[in-house]
């Protein structure tokens, strides 16, 4: 299936031109070993993927026996894997590089040698335990892959249309029409409910069957609870605890996680850890509170303060199908026809931060007090969705699933802080419209921010 990334990853070989290797970071099972492979297989020679998950102990050896010979370890590699290397026009992929990390450390050298070509691709790359006793190369590119996103979901339908005419309507501000909307509305719920899971998006791609898409979810959720469980090592039961309650924090009204519904005494110092590897899993997208909407966001952050989204919507909604709180049908005819009740909205926020993550933006809300006319301070916390970069301007985002598209705390946000916001946005279900400094936008063109 077609992605995005291979033309990012044609462009890094055009410019590189073998002066760097290249680390493709990503959750299991979003794609990574296929799309490094395709990419091998049509613009080289020759390619040989290494996959360190089951690599042989005699490559393995290789990376602690003949680095210090790098000509020797290539000539080594090349008969061990029966792959004839041409100069400057052979891809070698370790996948997996977090499982053998002295192979990691070898590309300094192997780059410095500049024969060949070099990705490494991995999940829980800066996890200490993958790191230690390792010199991280300084000759490493860094690239992040996640899920399929809203257009690499409709391209593997066939459908190549859709998304540049959501792109010309945002661009002209012009309204779609009710045609248009309904039609692009249901695509963007179908996908929802798929999620962006390439093994999940093919079935549905072939069968058209919601129930053979769930078990293929399924089955890479119970892949995540498995690495948990064998991965986050002491931490592996506060890790598990966090990563279940997700659906349910987020079916709150505020949706911001408390510790304290998981554990009474939970405090942020004590799942600092665990927090942390499901951010480095990238199973996560985690969203922190901006104390001040201002173009430093990363540095007004408050760590203590967050939200935690799934890295993919369509696991959303297995887990919350798992919690039993709706059934399966349910859940999908809801989504299908716009009936999402308060708690199922966290679908539609999940899939926008999931949207904006792939779209290359860092997760920020903003929480504040409002300052009444007569000078007192509400005790009612005021919220606004996400705050995103664009330019030099911050923007504000909010999103509505309901009839209602009231939006009080965005109007507050945007009359104290009118210069140092930029556009503002209210992302609903209905089509574009525009009302003074705010631009309703139907929930499909988060592809566009």
């Amino acid at each position: 299936m077609k992605r995005k990334i291979y033309d990012r990853l044609v462009q890094w070989k055009k410019e590189s031109n073998g002066r760097t290797a290249l680390l493709i970071e990503g959750a299991r099972r979003v794609g990574k070993s296929y799309i490094v492979e395709e990419f091998g297989r049509n613009e080289y020679a020759s390619y040989v993927l290494i996959n360190f998950s089951n690599a042989s102990p005699r490559i393995k050896n290789l990376f602690i026996n003949d680095v210090h010979d790098i000509p020797m370890l290539l000539q080594k590699l090349s008969n061990l894997t029966a792959t004839r290397f041409v100069e400057r026009n052979t891809l070698i992929i370790f996948d997996e590089v977090q499982k053998w990390p002295r192979a990691r450390e070898a590309i300094k050298f192997l780059v410095e040698d500049g024969r060949y070509d070099y990705i490494e691709t991995g999940s829980l790359i800066s996890i200490h335990e993958n790191v230690k006793n390792i010199i991280i190369p300084s000759e490493e590119e860094k690239m992040q892959m996640y899920p399929m996103d809203f257009e690499e979901f409709c391209w593997a339908m066939g459908d190549v249309v859709t998304v540049p005419a959501i792109r010309e309507h945002f661009e002209s501000h012009k309204p779609l029409g009710d045609d248009l909307h309904s039609s692009f509305l249901d695509t963007f719920r179908r996908y929802m409910i798929v999620g962006g899971m390439p093994m999940a998006v093919k079935e549905y791609a072939s069968s058209k069957d919601f129930s053979k898409v769930e078990r293929v979810k399924r089955q890479i959720i119970s892949l995540y609870k498995e690495d948990i469980g064998r991965l986050a090592k002491a931490n592996k039961r506060k890790t598990a605890a966090l990563y279940e309650a997700i659906p349910a924090e987020l079916s709150k009204h505020d949706k911001v996680f408390n510790l304290a519904d998981i554990d009474k005494n939970g405090k942020f110092s004590n799942y600092e850890d665990p927090i942390y590897w499901l951010e480095d899993s990238m199973v996560v997208n985690i969203c922190y509170n901006s104390s001040e909407p201002s173009i430093a966001l990363g540095l007004n952050r408050e760590l203590s303060t967050m939200k935690l989204y799934f890295g993919d919507t369509g696991l959303l909604v297995s887990m919350a199908i798992d919690s039993g709180t709706l059934t399966e049908n349910e859940i999908y005819i809801d989504i299908l026809q716009d009936r999402l009740h308060i708690n199922e909205g966290m679908f539609a926020e999940n899939v926008v931060a999931q949207a904006l993550r792939a779209n290359g933006h860092k997760l920020f809300f903003h929480t504040f007090y409002k300052k009444r006319e007569d000078g007192t301070i509400s005790k009612n916390r005021s919220e606004v969705d996400f705050l995103i970069k664009e330019g030099k301007r911050i923007s504000a985002v909010e999103v509505k699933t309901g009839k209602s598209t009231e939006h009080s705390s965005l109007d507050y946000l945007m009359d104290v802080y009118s210069k140092q916001l930029g556009q503002c946005y209210v992302l609903h279900t209905k089509d574009l419209r525009k009302e003074g400094n705010l631009l309703y936008l139907p929930i499909y063109m988060v592809v566009c921010l």
